[in-house]
This record gives C-alpha cells, sequence and structure tokens, in this order.
C-alpha cells in the first residue's frame, strides 16, 4: 500500500509541473494600465466612452467622464491649451483627441511603460511604435497649423493656470517645427512615440485610429512586443521584481505542494513497512 501511495505522488508531481509550464502566470506587460493622472488601476468594460474615444470602451483604461473631457478644448484632465497659436483647425485637433484616446483608455501600451520623473504621474510611455500611416496622416492634416514649441511636454509658460507659449518665442508653421511626420510624433510628447514604417494591420504597430468592429489590433501587437521584451538578454534588466515574483509565483506553489504530496507518500510507505 505505501509503494502504491508513492507512486501515486510521483505521478501527482509530473502533473503538477506541467501545469505550471503550460499555464505560465499572468504576462504583467500585458492588458494592464499606467499608474498615471486619470488611469483606472486594471482595465475593464465602461459600456459607454465618448466620441472618438469608443473603440475603447470594451476593455478600457479609462472612464466615460475621461473620454468626454479628453475632446475639450481646455478640460479638467491637464488644462491644456490646443489654441495656443489661434484656432486649431478640426482636421487637425482630432489626431490630437485620438491620441489623448489612445494614451488615457489603451490596456495594450504596457510593453512601452516607463517610469516618469513627474509629480502628477508614476509612469509614461516611451517609444511607442506608432504604425506609417498615424504619424503621417497626423502630419499632413495639422502641416498648416501654428505652433511656438516642438515639445510639447514641457517649457510652456504656466502663468495663467493653462499654457501660452514661452516668452521671446514666435508661433510658425508645424512644417518648419516640425519638418516630417517622423518628427512630430518623436519629438512633440518627448518620445513617447516612435516613427516606423510598419502599417496598420501588420501586428508590429500600435493604431492610433481602428474600426472595433473588427477588434482592437492592439492586442496582438503588445503579445509580440511583450514577447520580443522578455526573449532579449539585454531587456532583461527592464522586468521589474513585481514581475519577476509573479512569473515565479506558480511555480513555486507547485513544488511546495508536490513536496508535501511526496512527504505524505514517503511517510505512508514507512508506517506501512513497520
Amino acid at each position: 500500500m505505501g509503494l502504491a501511495v508513492e507512486m501515486r505522488a510521483g505521478q501527482v508531481l509530473l502533473v503538477l509541473l506541467a501545469a505550471s509550464v503550460v499555464m505560465p502566470a499572468k504576462d504583467p506587460l500585458l492588458n494592464v494600465c499606467m499608474d498615471a493622472k486619470h488611469h483606472k488601476t486594471k482595465p475593464g468594460p465602461e459600456g459607454m466612452l465618448y466620441g472618438q474615444c469608443a473603440p475603447w470602451k470594451d476593455n478600457a483604461c479609462c472612464t466615460a467622464n475621461t473620454s468626454s473631457e479628453a475632446h475639450r478644448d481646455q478640460s479638467y484632465l491637464y488644462n491644456f491649451n490646443w489654441n495656443h497659436c489661434g484656432v486649431m483647425p478640426p482636421k487637425c485637433k482630432r489626431h490630437f483627441i485620438q491620441d489623448m484616446c489612445l494614451y488615457e483608455c489603451s490596456p495594450n501600451l504596457g510593453p512601452w511603460i516607463d517610469q516618469a520623473d513627474s509629480s502628477w504621474r508614476r509612469e509614461r510611455i516611451l517609444h511607442v511604435p506608432l504604425c506609417k500611416e498615424d504619424c503621417e496622416e497626423w502630419w499632413e492634416d495639422c502641416k498648416d497649423y501654428v505652433t511656438c514649441k516642438e515639445n510639447w511636454h514641457k517649457g510652456w509658460n504656466w502663468a495663467t493656470g493653462t499654457n501660452r507659449c514661452p516668452w521671446g518665442s514666435m508661433c510658425r508653421p508645424f512644417t518648419q517645427v516640425f519638418p516630417s511626420p517622423k518628427d512630430l510624433c518623436e519629438k512633440i510628447w518627448s518620445n513617447s512615440y516612435k516613427y516606423t514604417t510598419e502599417r496598420r494591420g501588420s501586428g508590429r504597430c500600435i493604431q492610433m485610429w481602428f474600426d472595433p468592429a473588427q477588434g482592437n489590433p492592439n492586442v496582438v501587437v503588445a503579445k509580440y512586443y511583450a514577447w520580443k521584451k522578455r526573449s532579449s538578454p539585454a531587456r532583461m534588466e527592464d522586468v521589474t521584481p513585481e514581475a519577476g515574483r509573479a512569473a515565479c509565483a506558480v511555480p513555486r506553489l507547485t513544488l511546495l505542494l508536490a513536496l508535501v504530496l511526496l512527504t505524505a507518500g514517503w511517510g505512508s510507505y514507512g508506517r506501512g513497512s513497520l
């Protein structure tokens, strides 16, 4: 009887070890919200999101109220004035609204979340690979607008409580401040985005614009870059202690249970042989 118990314990050990391989812990880079000013702690359905943010309603890091405020010229979100050099044309503004919706609502930016040195957020995005069409259409629709700054993240005059052009700066055509789509995408938000030659639907670039009826294409993109980040030895230092603990939690628990079962098996065998 003791030998039978030992054999069963060994079989259970093999099953548990196999389960730890085929059922890994939740990937900390996927389906997550960054730790920022208006983001939810976890993504989830919202039922209704406003206007251009609607494509994320089934799984969002933003609330309905945040999505509504993202469409306002000077919302409470950041009190940012798009019209700092005159009225921004609607065809240009829609890209900035979509950019805001992606930033606030997307749960698929995990592979590019980075620590932020800021008083109002702990995390930011860095070098998100935007699809070629998104950058080029953004630049094309805004090229007739004017602005006084290359980096819109910092350096504004906030004396009135909203952003105004710094003293001594001049409003210039977009094409002078941002000579190319690459300049616009990479410089306007301190390298939050990275210009790529990848196209929409390639599975290799993040889309600001997509048809929700066809599903969210950024889910696959995030999975690819999460795998790429894990597979590159040079990026191993980017894995946080929390991520490491999450990855090890299941195997450790499995081994502990297996050890208990084996101990019970050996104990039964020993008592039966006396």
